[in-house]
């Protein structure tokens, strides 16, 4: 009896992990240290005021997440060779080029935080603690399977689920949560300005653009070489819908319990600024107590395994694809020099930007509101490609698609436009 229990529970486990594809380990990856920095900031700085950014951009995230998975199980292409089909080589130069440095900035801010916890937890040199963490991030790139690592990893993100417990803890007032949640509310400073793009841009980054489109294309090919048969076209984009849904619900909720739990242990507190991985990793005390700093840290660093493998990985991508290089995760590093080089080379790139004296966890915000321009031009092309009969067939956009398809666009457009008005 218990021997069939196991073998039930066991089963049960292995059906779970084969329903997480790439639209949940893309909602996951999008939690990453800039995320989670992001969000910590605005709670604590300006309380409940930006909750309603939540469920506003959810279904934005969900609709162009699943344009780009549609295109990629579609057309068997990343995101790239598909733009080639329909967009001037100069323009695409121009788009890639921001998205690597976009990319860039965001690794070198996530290596920052996570060097900065360890650091907070162990007391060693943030600069040797950055090496460390580049290194093992560029091998594990090299030698792992991603498809193997990213779901390793994801079991140490479920850790965030700590500032969901910490909320409950603190008995917080729903009633007050919810209004602030369904009211928008905006203040025409720049800082607020900076901080509503941040949270937007840390949420609808074009690197999880490229990185799902990818890897649906990068999931055919596992199946093709295992010798299984794919299922229908309409049968894969209805499992990757349900997919990419649960990955994005999972990461608004995440990011929601974060932002409350900053107001409710912070913000309320009279702690609005967040300086240090110190002042972020207080907000899980009324939970964790003397124990915060070890489950921020592993939260951080299960965020961080996770989330720059995908900036890294998208940018080769990108790139490759651009450049007509061998590209793809299930190939060897001998067999694709130039695209794991791209790896390499760019998260060495963001190790370089820990030694410029920039603050970890305002590089974090920079690399956010980065994020939110950048992805102006993506967003555009995403659902001008995913229009292309010539390209989609009778999967291109509907009516629905394409509203929240533009809206998306509009959104991205005026908070970056916004953003450059204040800061110039």
């Amino acid at each position: 009896m218990k021997e069939s229990r196991f073998q039930k529970i066991k089963a049960k486990g292995k059906k779970l992990i084969k329903m997480v594809g790439p639209g949940f380990i893309t909602g996951a990856a999008d939690d990453d240290p800039s995320g989670i920095g992001t969000y910590s900031i605005a709670g604590a700085k300006y309380g409940l005021l930006l909750t309603w950014i939540v469920p506003f951009q959810l279904p934005l995230m969900y609709c162009i997440q699943e344009m780009c998975s549609r295109i990629g199980l579609v057309t068997q292409k990343g995101l790239t060779s598909n733009m080639k089909q329909l967009f001037p080589k100069s323009i695409l130069y121009i788009v890639i080029s921001i998205l690597v440095f976009a990319n860039t900035v965001n690794i070198g801010a996530n290596i920052a935080i996570m060097a900065s916890s360890i650091t907070m937890l162990l007391g060693f040199n943030i600069h040797l603690l950055a090496i460390l963490v580049t290194a093992i991030i560029i091998l594990t790139e090299l030698f792992i399977p991603y498809h193997f690592y990213s779901r390793i990893l994801m079991l140490l993100s479920i850790s965030l689920f700590a500032y969901v417990i910490t909320v409950f803890m603190v008995s917080p007032d729903w009633l007050t949560i919810i209004q602030y949640t369904f009211i928008p509310h905006i203040k025409f400073d720049r800082e607020f300005i900076l901080i509503l793009t941040g949270f937007i841009g840390t949420t609808i980054s074009p690197y999880l653009f490229f990185w799902q489109t990818s890897q649906e294309v990068e999931e055919h090919l596992d199946r093709k070489k295992n010798g299984e048969e794919d299922s229908p076209i309409p049968a894969l984009l209805k499992k990757s819908r349900i997919d990419t849904f649960v990955g994005m619900v999972f990461s608004q909720i995440i990011a929601f319990f974060i932002v409350i739990t900053c107001y409710e242990t912070l913000h309320l507190n009279g702690i609005t600024e967040i300086n240090t991985a110190h002042d972020a990793a207080m907000a899980l005390k009324p939970f964790a107590g003397e124990w915060a700093y070890l489950l921020f840290t592993v939260g951080i660093i299960g965020a961080g395994f996770l989330g720059i493998p995908v900036l890294a990985g998208s940018a080769a991508y990108a790139l490759s694809e651009l450049l007509n290089w061998k590209e793809g995760l299930a190939e060897k590093p001998k067999d694709a020099v130039g695209f794991y080089s791209i790896i390499a080379i760019s998260t060495l790139l963001g190790l370089g930007i820990n030694f410029i004296g920039i603050s970890p966890i305002k590089a974090l915000l920079y690399a956010a509101i980065i994020n939110c321009i950048a992805s102006v031009p993506v967003t555009a092309f995403v659902v001008l490609l995913a229009n292309k009969k010539a390209i989609m067939g009778e999967h291109k956009n509907g009516l629905l698609a394409n509203t929240f398809g533009w809206l998306t666009f509009a959104t991205v457009f005026a908070s970056s436009a916004l953003t450059l008005i204040y800061l110039w």
